[in-house]
């Protein structure tokens, strides 16, 4: 990123010129993406839904990214632009590992990421957001850990949960009832599935589960073993068991009320 903004800065994500407009550019844009911890590591999920206004404008987009062997990347916001900024962080942690002969810290990483999306500051003001969601495994604290951004690049550690894009605010209400800290692995990717289906339920850009297509949310757990996606079959094994339910109790599984 450094090597680019020295000798061809246009080629960088934020840096592009754009033509004269009036209006909205309508481009495809992911919305949710939620994220939970437990107790060995984090589960990362995004559901397949892209939209352009009130159009679908695909209905099988991924959104969740390994960045490398122990952390991850969701997007939100302008889908070219955040696949493209998910691009080059793989690439600066690869290169970045391979200079150094280590691989950079979670804090660092996460830092990082802040300061690629700040350089994005300008896109995001012509409303071209990008506004990821990583997790992953901090190896020197032993933990999984959550951060969330916003379109400065200012970031927060998230403790036990998070979500962002346009169905977030359903989805963190959904895991906020949900959470626990003795999650177990399949509890927690559960848990985020619930979630998704229940930003799916209020907000029409975030997709549920599609059972006659096939189409289910990606699902991604890191641990101390590194990055890893749930198969299809497993996913689907949930989300069927998930929407089973559904059928007897539409609203979702209900807290307790003391």
């Amino acid at each position: 990123m450094d090597f680019l903004g020295e000798h061809a800065p246009d080629l960088l994500p934020g840096s592009r010129p754009l033509p004269q407009f009036q209006g909205a550019i309508e481009a495809p844009h992911g919305t949710t993406i939620v994220a939970t911890s437990f107790q060995g590591g984090v589960v990362l999920a995004g559901d397949r839904r892209a939209t352009m206004g009130n159009v679908i404008a695909q209905r099988d987009i991924e959104k969740v990214f390994p960045a490398d062997e122990y952390s991850a990347v969701g997007i939100a916001g302008t889908a070219g632009l955040a696949v493209e900024m998910v691009k080059l962080f793989q690439l600066e942690l690869e290169h970045f590992e391979k200079v150094e002969g280590a691989q950079l810290s979670l804090e660092g990483k996460a830092n990082r990421l802040s300061t690629m999306i700040r350089g994005n500051l300008g896109m995001a003001m012509q409303g071209l957001a990008v506004v990821p969601l990583f997790a992953g495994w901090d190896v020197d604290r032993a933990k999984g850990r959550i951060f969330s951004y916003d379109v400065t690049g200012g970031r927060s550690e998230e403790h036990g949960y998070a979500s962002t894009g346009s169905g977030s605010v359903f989805a963190r209400s959904a895991l906020k009832k949900l959470y626990r800290d003795d999650f177990t692995e399949h509890q927690a990717a559960t848990a985020v599935i619930q979630a998704l289906y229940d930003a799916a339920d209020d907000d029409s850009a975030t997709g549920g589960p599609d059972m006659g297509r096939r189409i289910y949310p990606i699902v991604t757990v890191i641990t101390d073993e590194g990055f890893k996606r749930f198969t299809d079959a497993e996913v689907a094994e949930i989300a069927r068991a998930v929407y089973e339910r559904r059928l007897e109790e539409p609203d979702g599984p209900r807290a307790a009320l003391l």
